[in-house]
């Protein structure tokens, strides 16, 4: 876990950050690394002021604005797809299965690179991912250990749907929504963040961003200071919610997800949500994912690392190449990245829906990929939900566990699926009626 109170987590981190943003910070990390194992706490802070004075490389080649302007102009210019009303009520219903059940399939392994989870799956004859995954006693050789949540979320050990952030945000997105409508402000989400979710159900980046709020910080600053996880998925899975209330309307689901990001991440983690928003709300209207993939992709600055990540995935598919190809790409270009970084795993969930039929070979595809494993078995599952509807979720995957939502949001424990679905589908009803 990486600690926020912490500086022997947060300085490490934080060289890191900058390492891989295109920053000489390779030695300061190394010695962020020493003083932390060796306790020196002045040594931390005073390599903290180092870092805050270190300037970008010349031949850095990635250009990532993340000013309102910028972000904005590209949201405006992002074609919108027609909705059938019809239909949208069964896509929103699957777009929310699949975001659950995708969720669970990945719980288990959460955290393991590719060659354990390969292990683990062909140990428990899962090779490929056909369902829920049993927990294994005693681990394969080359596993160390799973996720803590695989004791509540493998295969007959779960009864409702399990407790996750990344379903707990889903939720709390929807809830913003209710209650203060399209004009909701980043200082609004803060305030419901800090009422209705408790800081210890947040991780890295939300939980910087949480710790900076109780001491007085407003966004964007809650973005920024020690909050190393700033280009780290926690954004990116808090997307979906934008999507789902914009059918049809990339940029607008985008504008309302970049009020959200503001307040914990900047440049590819702000990406990462609008991307998610946007290709969710495609994803409701579109007639394939290829077709969501490409509306989503124009939300993301071309000069940014994420863009480079989803141009990659789309450029190797166009020349032929198999999924597993596509994994090994990723694997090579951003594997030095840190496991929950939005651009690796923003490019697994692109390859899962790009080689992926069914949303079993979807999910089960992205997941083998490592990383993120139920944060990306998430947004995969929403957006194959999004585009074919409830059906498209297998039904013996749904059964009787995915009908009631464990969350840690006040208010919202054990709701259901169904009523989820019903409110999500009278604001975006209400947003094809009036067009705001």
């Amino acid at each position: 876990m990486h600690d926020v109170l912490d500086p022997r987590d947060l300085i490490p981190d934080e060289a890191e950050q900058l390492a891989h943003s295109g920053y000489p910070a390779d030695s300061l990390a190394a010695q962020a690394r020493q003083a932390a194992q060796e306790g020196d706490l002045a040594r931390l802070d005073r390599i903290e002021g180092e870092l805050g004075r270190l300037d970008r490389s010349a031949g850095w080649n990635f250009d990532e604005p993340d000013d309102d302007e910028t972000l904005l102009a590209l949201a405006a210019t992002t074609p919108r797809v027609d909705v059938d009303d019809a239909t949208l009520p069964d896509r929103i219903r699957g777009a929310w299965l699949g975001r659950t059940v995708g969720n669970t399939l990945g719980k288990p392994v959460e955290g393991l690179s590719r060659t354990e989870l390969e292990r683990y799956l062909r140990a428990a004859e899962h090779w490929p991912q056909t369902g829920y995954l049993p927990l294994l006693d005693p681990l394969p050789a080359g596993v160390s250990q799973l996720h803590p949540s695989a004791e509540t979320a493998s295969a007959g050990r779960f009864v409702d749907v399990p407790r996750d952030d990344d379903i707990d945000w889903t939720i709390l997105g929807l809830y913003v929504l209710e209650r203060y409508g399209r004009a909701v402000t980043t200082e609004q989400i803060a305030a419901e963040w800090l009422d209705r979710v408790p800081f210890t159900q947040t991780y890295t980046a939300e939980r910087a961003a949480y710790r900076n709020l109780i001491h007085g910080l407003t966004a964007p600053r809650t973005a920024t200071h020690r909050n190393p996880y700033r280009e780290w998925i926690g954004a990116l899975i808090r997307g979906d919610a934008f999507g789902y209330v914009s059918p049809g309307d990339p940029g607008e689901a985008a504008r309302l997800a970049l009020t959200d990001a503001r307040l914990t991440h900047t440049a590819n983690g702000i990406y990462g949500e609008l991307w998610a928003a946007g290709l969710v709300a495609a994803a409701l209207g579109a007639r394939s994912a290829a077709d969501a993939l490409a509306q989503a992709a124009a939300l993301v600055p071309k000069s940014s690392r994420l863009a480079a990540a989803l141009r990659g995935v789309r450029e190797l598919h166009g020349r032929g190449a198999s999924h597993t190809d596509a994994l090994d790409w990723v694997d090579a270009e951003w594997g030095h990245l840190p496991w929950v970084h939005t651009v690796n795993n923003a490019a697994l969930i692109a390859v899962g829906l790009t080689w992926g039929d069914t949303f079993m070979d979807a999910v089960g595809i992205t997941i083998s990929g490592g990383r993120d494993t139920d944060s990306n078995g998430a947004t995969v599952g929403s957006v194959y939900g999004a585009l074919h509807g409830a059906a498209g979720v297998p039904a013996e995957l749904v059964g009787t566990t995915h009908d009631k939502v464990r969350s840690a949001v006040r208010d919202f424990d054990r709701i259901t699926i169904g009523e989820l679905a019903d409110r999500t589908v009278r604001l975006a009803r209400d947003f094809l009626a009036t067009g705001s």
